[in-house]
């Protein structure tokens, strides 16, 4: 594939579907993903969304290697002020053992919840506020220099898993250019602080041992179909769910109120969230794209095909990666 694309996959649980088809879906995406080329597939950590299946990302990459042989897969990424470093590293690094040079670790400081999963996770709510020296913590792990006397991950002491830093503001980017990790910029959700960010990462850019120059990778949502009213309502539809389950508060809505819900704030909300959108056909797909890609000064593109269903969401995967099939980077 010419231009460097990878896919964030929501694992989403559609209407009447369960967890088990839903992780079954993850599964085809990727090896689609690795027949077409795509570089990566990241799963993100949500807790206590009953639309998304990707609590554990860990697991979930366990299960995806085993069905999948030369893809990169990640996580995209996992809140580490939920977690202890060295857990995560023990995660990762077996991970790695298993599936070596094949893992990306992408860390956000985000709880990934609310207020009642965060008391249920047992996290300290000021834990975000050590998320930089955790990071520090986590990277030496993995290169076999403990700074806990006495203490090395196994597996992972010396695995040496890249790293990525996630955000959506300029925290995030400056911490990345301060340890030299590649940012990964979630626009796909949080689009308006992009160009802030990326200028403070590539400015303060600091080369390490993981990486000489900078590499930033943009979200993007991207809805390829047959044709341009097909993406559409796909789209559209996607929207709507998205809608339900962020100010539904659990309730089940009847068609006509989701339209009323769409013509609200929190409609425009959903859409504003959602504005860096590729939909259409494949060469609408991939026009956007290449503006975005020079919008976004990026290195790389992570998408989230955002589609219906499974089958529409791999047809979606397909038709991205044959736009660019012998097109020039």
């Amino acid at each position: 594939m010419s231009m460097p694309l990878s896919i964030l996959d929501l694992a989403p649980i559609a209407p009447g579907e369960s967890p088990t088809e839903s992780i079954a879906a993850s599964v085809a995406l990727a090896q689609e993903a690795e027949r077409h080329g795509y570089r990566r597939v990241w799963y993100a950590e949500h807790h206590n969304m009953p639309t998304i299946s990707s609590s554990a990302p860990a697991v979930l990459i366990a299960h995806v290697g085993a069905h999948t042989s030369t893809i990169r897969l990640g996580a995209g990424g996992v809140m580490l002020p939920n977690h202890s470093p060295l857990a995560i590293a023990e995660q990762f690094g077996t991970l790695e053992a298993m599936y070596p040079g094949r893992i990306d670790l992408g860390l956000g400081r985000a709880p990934g919840s609310d207020q009642q999963t965060t008391y249920a996770l047992r996290r300290d709510p000021a834990a975000s506020e050590q998320f930089p020296e955790d990071v520090a913590e986590l990277r030496d792990y993995f290169a076999g220099t403990s700074r806990v006397p006495g203490v090395s991950a196994v597996p992972g002491d010396g695995a040496r898993v890249p790293l990525y830093l996630l955000g959506s503001s300029t925290f995030g980017a400056r911490l990345a250019a301060a340890l030299g990790l590649p940012y990964a910029f979630a626009s796909h959700f949080a689009p308006q602080a992009l160009h802030a960010a990326v200028t403070a990462y590539r400015e303060q850019f600091r080369p390490s041992a993981q990486l000489e120059h900078p590499h930033v990778i943009a979200g993007v949502n991207v809805v390829a179909a047959d044709t341009a009213e097909e993406a559409r309502r796909s789209h559209e539809q996607v929207q709507r769910q998205f809608a339900v389950s962020l100010f539904g508060r659990g309730r089940t809505f009847t068609e006509p109120e989701v339209d009323i819900l769409m013509e609200t704030a929190a409609g425009q909300h959903v859409r504003q969230m959602q504005s860096y959108a590729a939909v259409g056909t494949p060469a609408d797909v991939r026009a956007y794209l290449e503006e975005f890609r020079r919008h976004a000064g990026a290195d790389e593109l992570i998408v989230a095909h955002q589609a219906r269903d499974t089958q529409a969401r791999l047809r979606s995967v397909r038709l991205t990666a044959e736009a660019f099939e012998g097109a020039p980077v």
